[in-house]
Protein backbone atom coordinates (compact mmCIF):
# COMPACT_ATOMS: atom_id res chain seq x y z
CA UNK A 1 0.00 0.00 0.00
CA UNK A 2 1.46 3.79 -0.94
CA UNK A 3 0.17 6.43 0.99
CA UNK A 4 1.04 9.93 0.62
CA UNK A 5 1.65 11.66 4.35
CA UNK A 6 0.37 15.00 4.72
CA UNK A 7 1.32 15.69 8.51
CA UNK A 8 4.10 14.65 11.32
CA UNK A 9 0.94 13.41 13.22
CA UNK A 10 0.11 10.79 10.84
CA UNK A 11 3.50 9.63 9.88
CA UNK A 12 4.18 8.90 13.61
CA UNK A 13 0.86 6.94 13.45
CA UNK A 14 1.67 5.39 10.60
CA UNK A 15 5.56 4.12 11.47
CA UNK A 16 4.38 2.58 14.54
CA UNK A 17 3.40 -0.79 13.26
CA UNK A 18 4.58 -3.62 11.49
CA UNK A 19 7.43 -2.57 8.34
CA UNK A 20 6.81 0.91 6.68
CA UNK A 21 9.77 2.24 4.24
CA UNK A 22 9.27 5.78 3.96
CA UNK A 23 10.51 7.91 0.57
CA UNK A 24 11.20 11.30 1.29
CA UNK A 25 10.59 13.14 -2.45
CA UNK A 26 9.94 16.41 -4.15
CA UNK A 27 8.23 16.92 -7.24
CA UNK A 28 10.97 18.63 -8.95
CA UNK A 29 12.94 15.76 -8.45
CA UNK A 30 14.20 13.61 -11.76
CA UNK A 31 15.63 10.28 -9.59
CA UNK A 32 12.64 10.61 -7.12
CA UNK A 33 10.38 10.82 -10.18
CA UNK A 34 12.13 7.73 -11.69
CA UNK A 35 11.76 5.86 -8.50
CA UNK A 36 8.16 6.21 -8.25
CA UNK A 37 6.89 3.26 -10.10
CA UNK A 38 9.28 1.30 -8.61
CA UNK A 39 8.18 2.02 -5.49
CA UNK A 40 4.48 1.36 -6.97
CA UNK A 41 6.12 -2.63 -8.48
CA UNK A 42 7.29 -2.82 -4.73
CA UNK A 43 4.18 -2.01 -3.42
CA UNK A 44 2.08 -4.51 -5.85
CA UNK A 45 4.80 -7.30 -5.38
CA UNK A 46 5.18 -6.94 -1.63
CA UNK A 47 1.67 -5.97 -0.04
CA UNK A 48 2.65 -6.86 3.60
CA UNK A 49 5.06 -3.33 3.53
CA UNK A 50 3.54 -0.31 3.95
CA UNK A 51 4.80 2.60 1.99
CA UNK A 52 4.37 6.32 2.77
CA UNK A 53 5.74 9.40 0.73
CA UNK A 54 6.48 12.32 2.44
CA UNK A 55 7.25 15.65 -0.20
CA UNK A 56 9.93 17.34 1.53
CA UNK A 57 8.85 20.00 0.91
CA UNK A 58 5.29 19.97 1.92
CA UNK A 59 5.93 18.06 5.16
CA UNK A 60 9.29 20.04 5.94
CA UNK A 61 9.08 19.22 9.63
CA UNK A 62 9.36 15.75 9.30
CA UNK A 63 12.32 15.77 6.70
CA UNK A 64 14.30 18.37 9.15
CA UNK A 65 13.62 15.66 11.95
CA UNK A 66 15.16 12.66 10.12
CA UNK A 67 18.10 15.10 8.45
CA UNK A 68 16.79 14.49 5.14
CA UNK A 69 19.50 16.31 2.79
CA UNK A 70 19.59 14.37 -0.28
CA UNK A 71 16.41 13.25 -2.08
CA UNK A 72 15.15 10.55 -2.71
CA UNK A 73 15.94 9.54 0.88
CA UNK A 74 14.31 6.25 1.94
CA UNK A 75 14.45 5.05 5.55
CA UNK A 76 12.81 1.41 6.52
CA UNK A 77 11.27 1.67 9.67
CA UNK A 78 10.07 -1.88 11.67
CA UNK A 79 7.30 -1.21 14.26
CA UNK A 80 8.27 2.55 15.12
CA UNK A 81 12.48 1.77 14.98
CA UNK A 82 14.46 3.38 12.29
CA UNK A 83 16.25 -0.03 10.91
CA UNK A 84 18.23 1.54 7.43
CA UNK A 85 18.71 4.63 4.86
CA UNK A 86 19.38 4.31 1.63
CA UNK A 87 20.17 7.82 -1.13
CA UNK A 88 19.73 7.98 -4.24
CA UNK A 89 17.90 5.56 -6.94
CA UNK A 90 17.44 2.13 -6.72
CA UNK A 91 16.09 -0.40 -8.97
CA UNK A 92 13.65 -3.22 -7.79
CA UNK A 93 16.22 -5.83 -6.77
CA UNK A 94 18.07 -3.42 -5.12
CA UNK A 95 14.59 -2.03 -3.29
CA UNK A 96 13.53 -5.46 -2.03
CA UNK A 97 17.25 -6.19 -0.77
CA UNK A 98 16.96 -3.24 1.78
CA UNK A 99 13.15 -3.88 3.08
CA UNK A 100 14.25 -7.57 3.98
Amino acid sequence: MLTHINNKEEFEQKIANGTVLVDFFATWCGPCKMLAPVLEQLANEMPEIEILKIDVDQVSDVAKEYGIMSIPTLILFKDGVKQNTQVGFMNINQLKSFVK
